[in-house]
């Protein structure tokens, strides 16, 4: 681990996250709801992003023990913190309740039941209570029904040691705005029950619009400005659902892939290059353990991708030719583009990949074959890159 800094591109395999483009990003999305909506970030989808938290976030979204630990590690402010998560136990709750965590979330009753003890532990009374959302399903394993929130709600008198202040919803990702105007009709409907069966008033609304980011808008060098175009358009339309329920309610919006996947590169480079039956294979030093996309079905999709030679752009449009970009895994599963078309590729050529900001660094099988983890570094205003974490041996893991 460290935080060195260097002038030149790091070895590869590794990651360079863009802390401009992160923060261009946030500022984004709060103009788009002219700064009357709250912004939540959602670390799970990017946690070395917590290293440069954009003034826009007024919440990170906190989903286990280890993301909380992180967030103790790195000192992120208790006060920024919603613990939330599927699957919480009593030392789960009894740790984010120490740290001081601002809100917790409860899943079910069952996790209500462990917050009330946790908090009755801890001491917590009514003239400081613990702030606390109710999870509200949207037909799925996450949160509880409408019933059986109404019920702790309606009862809510029996436990002044918590203050129930309002209702969290998320029903997935890459979602059509179609399934936001359902979200917000069902999230209005449960309100109004609350209001008229318990008298109770949300004082927060934490929804999670999942919002959809463009992958695959092919690879050239405007592939990016493609897919911030597109994307941002689906933002305006979000927002003119979004505004008018949060002058109704007191609303946040909690983004995670939205945020990040445009502020990351995965850079991995040309190792080998073989013609078997007629088509020309490229063996990189990464591969399908390190660089996952959403959507990429059997890698037919082409993100966003160029060519460093020497550290240069290589790119020469009437010499592109078809390329089947794979790892270096033992599979041949280990493939990231089907057929990608490139200038002339040399070994030692390094690939770009772009928009890999969300989840990319995580949901790879890393320790598939006891590869190392590439090193991950963030790119500060300046340019400079900053290491954030080293080349990792994992044989130690697996052995």
């Amino acid at each position: 681990m460290g935080a060195a800094v260097i002038g030149a591109a790091p070895e590869t395999p590794a990651y360079i996250l863009d802390e401009a483009v992160f923060r261009r990003r946030a500022a984004a999305v709060s103009a788009a709801f002219e700064g009357r909506i709250p912004l939540v970030y959602s670390i799970k989808a990017n946690a070395f992003l917590l290293h440069a938290l954009p003034e826009e976030l007024r919440h990170v979204e906190v989903c286990s023990p280890g993301e909380l630990a992180l967030c103790e590690r790195l000192g992120v402010a208790p006060e920024k913190i919603i613990y939330s998560g599927v699957m919480k136990e009593a030392e789960d709750i009894a740790r984010a309740i120490r740290y001081g965590a601002d809100i917790l979330t409860a899943e079910s009753p069952e996790h209500y039941r462990l917050i009330c003890e946790q908090a009755a532990a801890a001491g917590i009374t009514e003239d400081q209570p613990l702030r606390l959302l109710l999870r509200f399903t949207s037909g799925n394993q996450f949160g509880m029904s409408g019933e059986e929130l109404c019920h702790i709600v309606k009862n809510r008198r029996e436990h002044p040691e918590l203050a129930l202040i309002g209702i969290h919803y998320y029903s997935g990702t890459q979602k059509k705005l179609r399934q936001i105007e359902k979200d917000l009709a069902r999230l209005e409907a449960l309100l109004t029950s609350l209001r008229e069966e318990a008298g109770f008033e949300a004082a927060l609304v934490e929804y999670g619009p999942g919002l959809p980011a463009d992958y695959f808008e092919g690879t050239d060098l405007g592939a990016a400005a493609l897919a911030e175009e597109w994307e941002m358009g689906a933002l305006r339309d979000a927002a003119a659902r979004l505004l008018p329920f949060a002058g109704k309610y007191p609303l946040s919006v909690e983004l995670g892939r939205f945020l990040a996947s445009p502020c990351g590169e995965y850079h991995t480079a040309v190792r080998d290059i073989k013609r078997n039956d007629g088509t020309d294979y490229v063996i990189l030093d990464g591969g399908i353990h390190q660089l996952r996309y959403y959507g990429q079905t059997l890698s037919m999709q082409v993100p966003e991708l160029h060519v460093l030679r020497n550290g240069c752009e290589a790119e020469s449009p009437a010499e592109r030719r078809p390329y089947c970009l794979c790892g270096s895994l033992c599979t041949v599963a280990d493939v990231l583009v089907r057929e990608a078309q490139l200038p002339t590729l040399a070994a030692g050529d390094e690939l770009v990949f772009g928009r890999c900001g969300a989840y990319s660094l995580t949901e790879g099988s890393a320790l598939f074959l006891t590869r190392q983890l590439p090193a991950v570094y963030l790119r500060r205003a300046d340019g400079t890159l900053e290491r954030k974490r080293a080349m990792t041996e994992t044989c130690a893991l697996n052995a």
